[in-house]
């Protein structure tokens, strides 16, 4: 009876009981695994019953709704009601009801908040009640020139990968505006960047950008220090920047194979504690004195968490690198609201302040990138990442207890690629306490991430609908689906996307549940195609015209190899290498499928006039056309197979197109590898060559001329 009681509730709670695996069959989730997930669930919700979110559903406390349409709100059994909408603008709705409410269908767009007031006290008769009314559009933004059917294409990159002549051993926010700008003479529309979420001062090798302290603020390792006022205008920092010792750490870091995370961040915290006491020392009256106090204030106490986190944080690890995140720190300090954190902040205010001002100073860079996209005529200018999650023992999880469930992991179950699934190690959101939240946590995090920037990429879109939890101390086959509000979530990213003027691009890649495609279609949220993905059920390539409209075509994707990587099957022998394929039979099969792949991709290359003939003639003339293709698929990768991928990519029928410097370099190694993290150096390697070089090779400029036409044919 217990058991039935538990069952029950997980699936009210949203917990799957099986799901439909990579493999196309169902498969069934063990209720032990269900029960665990209901328990962690319920840790971050203080009552009595196991989940005290299965509320009344007569009386929510939010309710979003599309503009437009009719909608009727059920409501207790009463004579009747007064009822008053005040929106956001301050208009007011008002009128009086029975039974139910028949929503005004001409609300504004808007965060609006509804009171209803029984008209008669009776004893049993509930008091006045409120609840936030959301009203959103039907679909996302979309710019002018995809509304007037233009085919755009841009850079997609890791910006800590960028070499230039001017950075200091990473990618920065110089490098990006100068990438923005050769982009934009060329007739790119964008640069796609990975997630700039702030991550750990105190320890730079937690490199992951998508294991973020916080999805709210900036990572200050992307500060171009060299263009900092008060680093340009302070003796001592000049002093400190000029000196050998200095030169020489700057050269070696540049020179680097991989980025040097820990050199790089302690010489630029050096620089900028130089540089912080020029800015100290303007006047109040100062114009970047007071856009300074504006943006802090602004910023309100999830920005002061944000400063205060880092600097206890640099204080602890100092003193103990055991400190990793909040979850291990002395006890006194895992609460923000504890006494200890208000003493420390109180003795340490010009601490703070200076991881405030590091703040500032990344968002002002930025900003200013943005800027030069549009003083550039750049349709989109910049796109930003939100990852799918945040560490476990970051600022986030430390300010906002509550919303998520640290007794569980999400990840991804077990597929062809990934046989042993994922575990990323981020707790996640409680759906119910969102919801309880009237889904402020999703719409400020949504607000943080549209900022500067004309597109916004999600990353794992599928997480709107379902993520999959995974019980602590778990390996990621003994997870389950939970469901989240995807009706809700979807319409209050339309509402922000607008609002915002930010296109949405969802990655809809891995397992991809039927019931959320049209959902993403519908609200204008634009999907992800991979190249390497795009066969149909004959395994042949689709051909350019076959792909969707409303779509970035890519490539490849920093969880994928780069073009040559997949050529010469270098992910596959790496793979192999770190055991990430222990089963043999597998790792054949997977090698022969790479081997059809490539066939299939020669003969579409070759079909649709990519690809010259000559290219197929083998040294022993083959018997047939077929023979041909097999022979060549053992051919090793060259400037004409590149060319020929970018050139059949680039007339695809997707409004959006995003290429990979790395393929452009004809380079082979991955930024990263899923489901590793000391195997391999993930979130390090560098491009080959520096932005200035780079922008400069005859052949780089040729293959961006072919892409850039290319496009406005497919126009």
């Amino acid at each position: 009876m217990e058991n039935k009681w538990l069952d029950d509730l997980a699936t009210e709670a949203g917990i799957t009981s099986e799901y439909i695996n990579a493999y196309g069959k169902p498969q069934a989730i063990p209720a032990e695994t269900r029960h665990r997930i209901l328990e962690a669930m319920s840790k971050n919700t203080p009552v009595d019953r196991p989940v005290s979110y299965l509320q009344d559903p007569s009386s929510p406390q939010v309710k979003v709704i599309i503009q437009g349409q009719d909608i009727t709100l059920p409501l207790k059994e009463l004579n009747s009601y007064q009822w008053q909408i005040t929106t956001e603008q301050g208009e007011v709705f008002h009128g009086r009801c029975q039974h139910q409410l028949t929503l005004p269908s001409n609300l504004p767009l808007g965060y609006h908040t509804l009171t209803l007031i029984p008209k008669v006290e009776q004893e049993a008769s509930p008091q006045q009640q409120t609840m936030q009314l959301i009203v959103a559009p039907e679909r996302c933004y979309e710019p002018q020139a995809l509304i007037h059917g233009e085919k755009l294409w841009g850079a997609c990159v890791q910006l800590y990968t960028l070499r230039s002549e001017n950075n200091w051993g990473i990618g920065d926010f110089g490098d990006l505006k100068y990438m923005l700008q050769e982009l934009a003479l060329r007739g790119g529309a964008f640069v796609g960047l990975n997630p700039l979420h702030a991550i750990y001062p105190a320890m730079p090798e937690n490199a992951s950008p998508y294991s973020p302290s916080s999805r709210h603020w900036l990572n200050i390792i992307y500060i171009a220090v060299h263009q900092v006022e008060d680093f340009k205008d302070s003796a001592k920092a000049q002093a400190w920047w000029h000196s050998p010792e200095t030169q020489l750490k700057l050269q070696q870091a540049r020179q680097t194979e991989w980025v040097d995370y820990t050199t790089v961040m302690a010489l630029k915290m050096a620089a900028l504690r130089l540089a912080y006491p020029q800015f100290k020392n303007r006047t109040g009256n100062d114009p970047q004195k007071i856009a300074f106090q504006q943006f802090v204030t602004k910023g309100g106490k999830n920005l002061y968490s944000q400063a205060a986190y880092d600097a206890l944080h640099h204080k602890l690890y100092g003193e103990n690198n055991t400190y990793w995140g909040w979850p291990v720190w002395p006890e006194k300090y895992r609460e923000f609201d504890s006494e200890a954190v208000k003493e420390f902040c109180h003795s340490h205010p010009q601490e703070i302040e200076f991881f405030l001002w590091l703040q500032w100073i990344a968002d002002i860079q930025l900003a200013e990138c943005f800027t030069t996209s549009q003083s550039n005529h750049m349709p989109i200018g910049i796109y930003r990442d939100l990852a799918v999650g945040v560490a476990q023992g970051g600022s986030e999880t430390w300010c906002n207890r509550n919303i998520y469930c640290t007794q569980a992991s999400v990840g991804a179950p077990p597929d062809i690629l990934g046989p042993l699934g994922q575990n990323w190690g981020l707790p996640p959101m409680n759906p119910h306490v969102l919801k309880a939240q009237s889904y402020q946590p999703f719409i400020e995090l949504l607000r943080s991430n549209m900022r500067h920037c004309g597109a916004l990429r999600i990353d794992h879109v599928m997480s709107l609908l379902r993520l999959w939890w995974i019980p602590q101390g778990e390996t990621a086959d003994k997870g389950v689906y939970v469901h989240y509000p995807v009706d809700d979530l979807l319409a209050i990213l339309a509402l922000e996307s607008q609002r915002h003027h930010c296109l949405v691009i969802g990655e809809d890649l891995g397992i991809v549940p039927e019931e959320i495609v049209d959902k993403l279609r519908d609200r204008g949220v634009y999907s992800y195609k991979v190249f390497y993905f795009e066969r149909n059920e004959q395994g042949e390539y689709r051909s350019p015209d076959e792909y969707p409209v409303q779509a970035m075509a890519t490539i490849t994707t920093h969880d994928l190899p780069t073009l040559r990587g997949f050529w010469q099957n270098g992910d596959l022998s790496l793979g192999e290498n770190i055991g990430l394929y222990p089963d043999k039979a597998l790792l054949a099969e997977l090698y022969t499928e790479r081997k059809r792949c490539k066939q299939a991709l020669l003969a579409s290359l070759n079909q649709h006039g990519y690809l010259s003939e000559t290219l197929l003639i083998t040294d022993n003339p083959p018997s047939s056309q077929q023979t041909a293709l097999q022979g060549q698929a053992e051919h090793p990768m060259s400037a004409s197979i590149n060319y020929a991928v970018h050139h059949y990519i680039a007339h695809s029928n997707c409004a959006l197109l995003g290429l990979q410097p790395e393929d452009w370099l004809d380079m082979e190694n991955p930024v990263n590898i899923p489901g590793t993290t000391e195997e391999y150096p993930n979130w390090r390697r560098k491009l080959t060559v520096t932005l200035e070089t780079m922008f400069t090779d005859v052949h780089i400029k040729q293959l961006l001329q072919t892409v850039r036409e290319a496009r406005k044919q497919a126009s």
